[in-house]
């Protein structure tokens, strides 16, 4: 890796760190590629563990989940439907999780090197949107079982993939400032995991969640920046279902917000990493 000549320029501190986030790509493309091989070294079945997991969580939701829900009036069948709301959320989750470890991490690297920290978890959230590229297999092998044939939707995922990317971005940095801290949050992080996915749309669907809550209830069910994102990944499907436009709207808003503030707080708590961590 070729050396970075550090420039110390007095009040232009901020713009000199954006730039050294370009001068230290090579850094971040090496923090992803040593996850992405450590993430699965000396397991038996190594890769296959990114389709294992989220198709755990579709068969338990589909054998339990659909017969507590009753029929759906979705067009999707229930596998597909539960599959296009897990795969996003297992993303988000992971990614979440991951980057708010990650300075813990590399804490070694962190309080010896200079470098800008923003590199470790944006490397963590790569490492776990790989896992979604390699989960989009069970989606595909589905849709092909089920006869759920694409249509131009399924070119908008893309759009939602980004806004779940995001999304657990923005998470991740928040609590990954507030780990190296209060290390409580080592505990709390897992909680927020086990929590989420029940009140987001994985196991239900969002017009069903409406008509048994009232409209407070489902404006702050819309403030959730996952909703819009499995609406959609179900609505990119094919699903016929009436679109939430107000948590499209409301996800648009909250996820750029959550992105803003956590690169702000991160940016504010950077200094003393290396001290404290």
């Amino acid at each position: 890796m070729l050396m970075n000549e550090i420039v110390i320029e007095a009040g232009k501190t901020e713009r000199h760190y954006w730039v050294d986030l370009w001068r230290y790509r090579e850094l971040f493309f090496f923090l992803s590629w040593r996850d992405l091989l450590v993430r699965y070294k000396q397991t038996v079945i190594g890769l296959l563990w990114a389709l294992i997991r989220p198709l755990l969580i579709i068969v338990i939701g589909t054998v339990i989940f659909s017969k507590l829900t009753g029929p759906s009036s979705d067009t999707l069948p229930y596998p597909v439907l539960i599959c296009a709301a897990t795969l996003p959320w297992q993303f988000f989750a992971s990614a979440m999780a991951e980057a708010s470890n990650s300075l813990i991490v590399n804490a070694n690297m962190i309080s010896k090197i200079y470098f800008p920290r923003l590199i470790v978890p944006a490397s963590a959230v790569i490492v776990s949107f790989s896992d979604l590229l390699i989960s989009l297999v069970i989606l595909a092998g589905l849709m092909l079982w089920y006869h759920v044939m694409p249509t131009w939707r399924l070119m908008t995922l893309p759009l939602f993939t980004l806004l779940a990317f995001a999304a657990s971005f923005g998470v991740g940095l928040w609590l990954s400032a507030l780990n190296v801290k209060f290390r409580d949050f080592r505990y709390i992080i897992p909680f927020i995991v086990q929590f989420g996915i029940f009140v987001s749309p994985v196991f239900f669907t969002t017009h069903k969640f409406f008509e048994k809550h009232d409209e407070w209830a489902c404006r702050i069910y819309d403030l959730n920046p996952m909703v819009a994102v499995i609406d959609g990944y179900r609505w990119a499907l094919g699903d016929n279902a009436s679109f939430n436009e107000i948590g499209l709207l409301t996800s648009l808003v909250v996820t750029p917000l959550l992105l803003f503030s956590g690169v702000k707080y991160f940016r504010a708590t950077e200094k003393a990493f290396a001290d404290i961590i």
